[in-house]
């Protein structure tokens, strides 16, 4: 998810329960990391599983080896893990998840190859026949990156809930949360509304992140139609540069983080941390913040 001043609009009719963010500069940097790593050890309800390591990158088959150490090193400090893609790989993430006692959110990856997407629905609809999805995600920002249109979209979320009949999974589909009121069909069609809220993409200074990131949440509240929400992605780079008044850095990320953590668990929002791990191959896409997303190093290491 990136900018787009645009797509910013004001939530309305909307009361929360106002978490403030701690105040950086009532606290040194020795304090700050202390209550980080504390926050970090009372748990998180998910995190975003982060795939490769240096000189991998989507379209490369991962072993099943690999996520599975990553599993482990992630289920001390988490509920659940999510998943953006059923091939290549990257069903082992459910599996090993499940082995591991973890709930999943696990994603098919939806784009404009109609062949790679056939294969990750049936992957999807695989592992839920094998008791490995607790919820599905059909698709990913597809809308946000115009790889699909609405139509489309909406036929492979219907088709996945029809297969999924009986089930009890819920259905949903992520995208950034200004889509789901500029399209209620995505709402109408879904059993949970899957959101990302960022507000490092719009340009939003640390100290009022966390505000930005509750109206946010707001809009999509107003959206849902009284359905659940999930917070699909949400955080901060530790390094990399800036957009606008967002600056990446480290002391940013760790405020962001613990304010992300209290706030979600003072209202009950289930919410899955981007990310675990740094992934340098996110440094095309996304320019040089791109590869700094994780609470662990790319070495696997926390950063804190």
């Amino acid at each position: 998810m990136s900018y787009r001043e645009e797509s910013y609009f004001k939530p309305t009719g909307y009361k929360q329960t106002i978490t403030q963010g701690i105040d950086l500069s009532k606290h040194t940097v020795t304090d700050l990391k202390a209550l980080w790593r504390k926050t970090l050890q009372q748990g998180m309800h998910g995190i975003c599983f982060s795939m490769y390591e240096d000189g991998q990158r989507p379209g490369d088959t991962i072993t099943e080896s690999q996520v599975e150490r990553r599993v482990n090193i992630l289920k001390p400090y988490t509920k659940w893990i999510r998943s953006f893609s059923c091939i290549e790989g990257n069903e082992h993430v459910a599996r090993l998840s499940k082995k591991h006692g973890l709930k999943t959110l696990v994603g098919a990856w939806l784009g404009d190859d109609k062949d790679d997407n056939e294969q990750e629905i049936e992957g999807l609809i695989q592992l839920a026949k094998e008791g490995c999805v607790d919820v599905a995600a059909v698709g990913n920002e597809v809308l946000y990156r115009n790889d699909l249109s609405l139509e489309e979209l909406v036929d492979y979320i219907r088709r996945v809930k029809e297969a999924l009949s009986g089930m009890n999974i819920p259905v949903g589909y992520v995208d950034a949360y200004y889509e789901f009121s500029r399209h209620p069909v995505l709402v109408e069609t879904t059993d949970v509304v899957l959101a990302n809220l960022y507000p490092y993409w719009e340009g939003c200074p640390i100290d009022y992140a966390l505000g930005h990131m509750q109206a946010m949440y707001g809009q999509v509240v107003d959206a849902a139609q009284g359905k659940p929400i999930i917070i699909t992605e949400t955080g901060w780079p530790s390094q990399g540069g800036g957009l606008r008044d967002a600056i990446a850095g480290e002391e940013a990320a760790m405020k962001y983080f613990i304010d992300a953590m209290n706030w979600t668990k003072q209202n009950e929002i289930p919410i899955f941390y981007f990310s675990s791990f740094d992934e340098s191959w996110k440094v095309g896409p996304e320019g040089e913040v791109g590869a700094y997303w994780g609470l662990w190093d790319k070495h696997e290491k926390l950063k804190y």
